[in-house]
């Protein structure tokens, strides 16, 4: 006899991943009208750029889902500019669970994709990775 797991309460929200650098950031899609929540603050006091917040609603207007979810993220790790990526990655990654149909526009948009640039590490015996100590002859 089979013993199987009683069936999941469905959760009313859609949990996704987004990473950028060293950036990383939780995404917490629900029906909702539109609010931000980014680190227990307004998006407006957590990303003052208005570059910054053009990219983090990237998905959303791409779409046309604005007004239609709330967002709620953790972002850790990064500056400024990798957080703002890391989270629209992982805000197209939600949408792209909670409706499969929007694929197509995110993908063509490239947001669906992990940005694979990394900073490259110090090497030993030279002040940054590619950068080296002043030669002296003599």
């Amino acid at each position: 006899m089979a013993i199987t797991a009683p069936n999941p309460v469905p959760s009313p929200y859609t949990w996704a991943v987004g990473r950028r650098k060293t950036a990383v950031a939780r995404v917490r899609l629900s029906p909702g009208t539109g609010k931000w929540v980014v680190n227990g603050r307004e998006m407006e006091n957590y990303f003052p750029i208005e570059a910054l917040r053009l990219t983090v609603t990237q998905p959303l207007r791409l779409t046309e889902t604005t007004t239609k979810f709330d967002i709620f993220v953790n972002v850790t790790g990064g500056g400024p500019h990798g957080q703002a990526d890391a989270v629209r990655h992982g805000v197209a990654r939600a949408l792209n669970k909670v409706d499969i149909t929007l694929r197509p526009k995110l993908k063509a948009a490239g947001l669906l994709t992990r940005d694979p640039r990394m900073r490259e590490r110090k090497k030993y015996g030279q002040p940054g990775a590619r950068k080296r100590f002043q030669f002296s002859k003599r």
